[in-house]
């Protein structure tokens, strides 16, 4: 939840920047060859090329997580089966075994 909010913070000041800075003109120099652009333009396609390459290098790794977790999930299951299988089965509740009322308390203290 807290990164929800922290991602609507994020956008809401993405686009008031881009709104502000509609008119602002940004020279671009590349290979030799200049250009003019709004300046969220630039901004806007450097944000999602580094969120291209960050989901191209985390990709993998989430991949791996996704495998494991579902590798683990199956071997908790299967450890539950074999556990309930092992645990004898109750029809009724346990019951205590009946304890005998002594009748003199000397027997307590004999060896």
């Amino acid at each position: 939840m807290i990164r929800l909010i922290l991602v609507g913070i994020l956008i809401a000041l993405s686009v008031t920047f881009f709104l502000q800075n509609r008119e602002e003109e940004a020279v671009l120099h590349y290979f030799g060859q200049t250009s003019k652009a709004p300046i969220y333009k630039p901004i806007l396609m450097a944000f999602g090329t580094g969120l291209l390459i960050m989901g191209i290098l985390l990709f993998p790794a989430w991949i791996k997580l996704r495998i494991e977790l579902r590798r683990a999930r199956t071997a908790l299951h299967l450890a539950e089966e074999e556990l309930d299988r092992l645990r004898p089965a109750r029809t009724a509740p346990l019951q205590r075994p009946p304890v005998f009322l002594r009748d003199r308390d000397e027997d307590e203290d004999a060896p």
